[in-house]
């Protein structure tokens, strides 16, 4: 029932918010890490070491061969490790800190304790993962072309709380459906389920290899970072693609895009934004995904399923549509003077959408402009039933 409140105009934009708020992710690794108490912090050496692998990337996607370019992100991680290796920008020297081979220790911090106010957060904390898990596994539904219903949202979220609850014996954190996952799916193509289970059980092997663990973290930040533009904004440009196929013609979407891409973006650009208010509100709100996909689904709500279409036109509602006289269109078709993404089919101008735009008389025009102006013409179609209508008189 719950995927009926997520259509386009909602994933869109949660899947365009999660590819943006992920960015100053990639942007704090290219610039060094996160302590920008770090003498190199911004320095040409750590942009020019993610830009180096950013090229990695795109010339490696290039190449013919479908598995080099599958494999673009990790192979440009690895050159680009060892590339800062031979200059000595990157430290090895704790790789084998930890042993080869080592079982994690149960309860290593001691047995848990319960509070009533650390349960309460913590549940607070537990909604928002579960808001956030949503939107990625509808996001990678989006991207791979797969229909996303209730049970294969219900059966992720379950997934996602089974490995919650077992995490903690295992002195781990609430697990999540990490976002930057989705960039993979989006870049690599690859949508196979048994390619991620067999991804899971060699992460499980290595998460016994101490020495692995410390070969990962001994990877510049930089190296991440370059591969990360790629990444998010490959999980932003999906989310745009999914806004493009919304309807924004006689309804409220344009605002519903708008303002949920503006909470979106708001704990981004200003972390400290929801300091004033209550900690719970904070806790919800200051993850961008979380504010984004709340928000989408109250307006997508309010706009289009309990208050229905409104009578009135908004000023953020884009125009119904063009028309024009038939004494102005021999003059477009003789001197081609058409608007952007317009075409010539036949003796009629299409528009950048396909749709033809009608041609009017100068009688029909006035008509069309009152219906306009009166809120009863607000789409293509209410256009088409004025002409019809004045056609019949």
């Amino acid at each position: 029932m719950i995927v009926r409140f997520f259509p386009p105009v909602v994933t869109g934009t949660v899947i365009t918010t999660i590819g943006l708020t992920l960015m100053p992710v990639a942007a704090g690794w290219a610039m060094g890490g996160t302590s920008e108490e770090d003498p190199n912090w911004g320095s040409l050496q750590n942009i020019g070491l993610a830009m180096g692998t950013l090229l990695v990337v795109l010339v490696l996607s290039k190449v013919a061969s479908a598995t080099i370019s599958r494999l673009a992100i990790l192979i440009s991680i690895v050159l680009g490790t060892a590339f800062a290796g031979i200059f000595g920008w990157a430290d090895f020297s704790n790789v084998a800190d930890g042993g080869i081979v080592a079982l994690p220790q149960p309860f290593a911090f001691g047995l848990p304790t319960f509070g009533i106010a650390s349960v309460i957060s913590m549940f607070i904390v537990i909604i928002v993962t579960m808001t956030e898990t949503t939107a990625d596994i509808i996001a990678v539904g989006e991207i791979v072309g797969t229909k996303v219903d209730s049970k294969r949202i219900a059966n992720g979220l379950r997934a996602d709380m089974i490995s919650s609850a077992v995490a903690p014996v295992f002195n781990s954190f609430t697990q999540s459906a990490f976002a930057q996952n989705v960039g993979l799916v989006a870049i690599t193509g690859v949508k196979s389920r048994f390619v991620v289970s067999a991804g899971g059980v060699i992460l499980v092997v290595l998460g016994l290899l101490p020495i692995v663990g410390g070969l990962v973290a001994a990877v510049p930040p930089p190296v991440l970072g370059g591969a990360g533009i790629v990444l998010f904004g490959s999980v932003a440009a999906a989310g745009i693609r999914t806004l493009a196929k919304v309807n924004y013609e006689g309804n409220m979407n344009m605002v519903i895009v708008a303002v949920s891409l503006g909470f979106g973006v708001i704990p981004v650009v200003m972390p400290g934004f929801y300091d004033a208010l209550p900690s719970w509100v904070g806790i919800i709100l200051h993850s961008g995904i979380s504010s984004a996909a709340i928000m989408a689904v109250l307006l997508n709500l309010l706009f289009n399923h309990l208050g229905g279409k409104s009578a009135e036109r908004s000023a953020f509602i884009p125009g119904t549509g063009r028309i024009i006289r038939e004494d102005e269109l021999a003059r477009l078709l003789a001197n081609e003077t058409l608007f952007d993404g317009d075409t010539i089919k036949d003796g009629k101008v299409l528009d950048a959408d396909g749709e033809e735009v009608p041609v009017v008389t100068a009688s029909q025009e006035v008509v069309i402009t009152d219906g306009i102006k009166t809120g009863k013409i607000r789409s293509r179609s209410d256009i088409r039933r004025a002409l019809a209508e004045a056609d019949a008189e």
